[in-house]
């Protein structure tokens, strides 16, 4: 299935590709590292409400993700497992999949705006969920 969005053509699995990679790149030390990454790939209105229960905002992402944990080239990195997208509408995927970090599982839902074709796909919200070890 194809989906027009100003005035480009996006394929459903291109989509879902594009917002997938950017994902697994979000997760990599190396892009968490770099606040020039970092804007790439998070949208100007970007919100988080993280596993932790605190609330981010794309300021406040920008500024500290660098020092988060999953951030330090050598550190503990964050291990994803049954990574999948949806086309929801037209320049906009969801994104869930789940992680485990230092002994820790969380459940991870995103969703990818793209805009325009000059800015691609960004993550425009994401929440993460503890998951209690003796869940399954």
């Amino acid at each position: 299935m194809t989906y027009g969005t100003e005035g480009v053509t996006v394929t459903e699995g291109e989509a879902v590709r594009a917002a997938i990679e950017g994902e697994l790149r979000l997760l990599d030390p190396a892009v968490r590292a770099s606040r020039s990454a970092t804007l790439r790939l998070l949208d100007p209105e970007f919100t988080e409400v993280g596993a932790s229960g605190r609330r981010y905002t794309y300021e406040v992402m920008v500024a500290e993700l660098g020092g988060h944990p999953g951030s330090a080239d050598g550190g503990s990195v964050y291990e994803p497992s049954d990574m999948t997208g949806v086309l929801l509408a037209p320049g906009l995927v969801h994104v869930t999949y789940e992680t485990r970090f230092e002994g820790r599982r969380a459940r991870r839902s995103s969703l990818w705006r793209r805009r325009d074709e000059v800015t691609g796909w960004r993550m425009y919200y994401h929440q993460g969920t503890p998951v209690p070890p003796e869940v399954s």
